[in-house]
């Protein structure tokens, strides 16, 4: 069905052929997943004729056994892609003269290798806008598997808040997560690095893992998720190991108070930077704007990070079936970051998580 969409969308738009280079991209259109790595991966669909998957000769069986239902071809190493691919082009259709690319992802290499077969060729069709909006509004299949994701990034808080004693480091904590999330749930792959993050180094949103031990008394923050039969979670918490100071209590309890009112508020109809400001507002408010440095969230699905941005100044109109994030942080440089985050599904009842691990502060006691 998503193909015939993007071959309605070549007709309506005056395309002839669509490239689709982005591994997850095909994966959305095909249902067959692969990591090229350097090698070619690309999915051709054309305006009047069947679409077809080119892979490296390695995966040509995986691929026809995968839900990909069309045709495949294949190359070797020692054969040039290019001129293979641009003869299957040509026998597939007359009509190469409008190109629709993947301009977000298509590295420049490979444009001017597919510009080279078909130099009379006008590539400036875009198909970026017209997949994230695709992809936007998420079937009650895909939210089954984001709901799956994030059973799994609850079971990993679990082990990560068990894995906590003085003196062990950010990466032995984050290394039990991984370990057993494979050992356990049979977790192929995390939707990225598990971020586990001690004392100060929480005020680094995206710094990994370090071999920073945990010490009595610190705040430890938690952003982790799997990847559940292609589909992403991404979930953040904060816990106290032994006793917190009033300050990280309060910054706590604002951040808490700042998302709980975000998912209360999310409401089809709503703008995405309306919602962006109920957090922020809050935050501010209580005087910690200024450490609060991203957006309040983003969407989710194949990717962990997709379209919508829930960021002031967008006006774009929240929808049923729209799945994203509300993670709001502060982060206090040289003291400490707090960070909770859920991803979830927008309703006309509201926003419904895809993860439940209890957001009161947790207070876990001292351990050797």
């Amino acid at each position: 069905m998503n193909l015939d969409k993007l071959q309605n969308w070549l007709q309506e738009n005056h395309q002839d052929i669509a490239l689709v280079s982005n591994p997850v991209t095909i994966a959305y259109f095909t249902g067959y997943e692969m990591e090229p790595h350097e090698r070619i991966f690309m999915l051709l669909v054309f305006k009047d004729a069947d679409p077809f998957v080119f892979v490296p000769a390695l995966n040509v069986e995986e691929a026809k056994n995968s839900e990909w239902n069309g045709d495949v071809y294949g190359y070797l190493d020692s054969e040039d892609p290019w001129a293979l691919i641009g003869d299957k082009i040509r026998q597939r259709t007359h009509d190469d003269k409008y190109w629709a690319i993947e301009r977000d992802h298509l590295p420049v290499d490979k444009y001017q290798k597919m510009h080279s077969q078909f130099p009379d060729a006008d590539f400036s069709g875009n198909l970026t806008e017209f997949i994230q909006v695709l992809r936007l509004h998420k079937t009650p299949a895909e939210i089954k598997k984001l709901q799956a994701a994030g059973a799994e990034a609850d079971f990993a808080f679990q082990v990560g808040f068990d894995a906590i004693r003085t003196g062990v480091t950010e990466r032995y904590i984050a290394g039990q997560i991984e370990y057993q999330l494979k050992l356990q749930k049979g977790v192929m792959h995390t939707s990225f690095e598990t971020i586990v993050q001690t004392g100060e180094n929480a005020a680094n949103p995206h710094l990994g893992p370090t071999m920073n031990q945990v010490k009595p008394n610190e705040l430890v923050l938690f952003d982790l998720g799997t990847m559940h039969e292609g589909y992403a979670s991404d979930s953040s918490r904060t816990v106290a190991y032994g006793t917190p100071s009033d300050k990280q209590r309060e910054i706590y309890e604002v951040n808490r108070e700042a998302q709980q009112a975000a998912i209360e508020a999310a409401k089809p109809g709503m703008t995405a930077g309306e919602l962006d400001a109920v957090a922020r507002d809050i935050i501010t408010k209580a005087g910690y704007g200024e450490y609060f440095i991203h957006r309040l969230g983003h969407g989710i699905g194949k990717d962990v990070h997709e379209f919508p941005s829930i960021v002031g100044g967008n006006d774009l109109v929240l929808e049923e079936g729209m799945c994203f994030s509300i993670e709001p942080g502060i982060y206090i440089p040289g003291f400490a970051g707090v960070r909770i985050e859920d991803c979830g599904v927008l309703t006309k009842d509201g926003f419904k998580p895809f993860t439940h691990t209890d957001k009161a502060l947790k207070v876990l006691p001292l351990k050797d």
